[in-house]
């Protein structure tokens, strides 16, 4: 792994776990659906006229018209659309440790439906991944954690976790701008819908509200999803996962230092154990060296 590419990975993983402390912000002042939708249709608009100046096309193989599809009703609309719901009542840090079982979710997925086989480091770190949420989660349940937004942010973990393993293996085939772009108005058109149906659309505009707006539509929403393409065609899907171990530090450090949420001694054993847990799994999963 060159130097640019470990480069890109501590940015990925730092874009996606930021994420949720700006969606946090987001609820606080805007109905959820609504909001997500609206930050589709801008990243939507705004990813399609980058990829037509960078000379991308309209053709996308079939392919990638079944992962534009797939990613954006299970990532853009199930599984952001559950996690910005969930977060008018759970803490930012709580829905970045849920959402970085991912790739703990994937393997034993792969495993229990998928006829995937776990060498020993692999089962260890599933063991220890999913122990060290069950140490976190169970002292805040103690401390009034709300199970309805626990169930949500589950739900939506598997939701990601189902469309991973559908489009496992599957190619780019370049095009990435336009199929990031198209993926983003997916959710959009996914989401109007039931904002429509379930909220309210008012909105307390808050100079805090528009800055965690743009900064989600542009950050987490374009910038670490291109980036994330960019580093699978440079290091491949295995190892560029690798660098999901540094979500749950990243998403409760930055939850911490913005939102002030509370950073006990138990949250950090949990997510040393949590992003140890992580690592071991993807390096199980890291082709041996000749």
């Amino acid at each position: 792994m060159d130097f640019r590419a470990l480069l890109m990975g501590l940015a990925f993983a730092f874009m996606w776990s930021s994420a949720f402390t700006s969606a946090r912000m987001i609820v606080a002042d805007a109905p959820p659906l609504f909001a997500l939708s609206a930050r589709f249709l801008i990243s939507g608009l705004v990813g399609i006229a980058v990829a037509r100046m960078l000379g991308e096309s309209w053709r996308l193989t079939r392919s990638q018209w079944r992962a534009t599809i797939i990613f954006g009703l299970c990532q853009n609309a199930a599984y952001l659309g559950l996690n910005f719901v969930a977060m008018q009542w759970v803490e930012a840090s709580a829905a970045a440790i849920i959402a970085s079982t991912l790739p703990l979710m994937v393997a034993l997925a792969g495993f229990l439906f998928m006829g995937d086989r776990l060498k020993p480091m692999a089962v260890a770190g599933l063991f220890a991944g999913f122990g060290g949420v069950v140490i976190i989660m169970g002292a805040r349940f103690s401390g009034g954690l709300d199970p309805l937004g626990v169930a949500l942010c589950v739900l939506a973990a598997i939701a990601l976790t189902v469309a991973t393993l559908a489009l496992r293996g599957a190619s780019s085939g370049g095009n990435v701008m336009m199929v990031v772009g198209l993926q983003m108005l997916v959710g959009a058109a996914a989401l109007i819908g039931p904002a429509l149906l379930f909220e309210e659309p008012a909105v307390h505009w808050t100079p805090r509200l528009l800055g965690a707006f743009a900064y989600t539509t542009l950050v987490p929403g374009l910038a670490a999803t291109w980036v994330w393409f960019k580093l699978v065609q440079r290091i491949g899907a295995v190892r560029g996962a690798t660098f999901h171990f540094l979500n749950p530090f990243f998403g409760v450090a930055i939850a911490a230092a913005l939102l002030g949420e509370r950073l006990g001694t138990t949250d950090v054993i949990g997510v040393l154990i949590i992003m140890a847990g992580i690592l071991a799994v993807q390096l199980s999963k890291a082709p041996a060296s000749r």
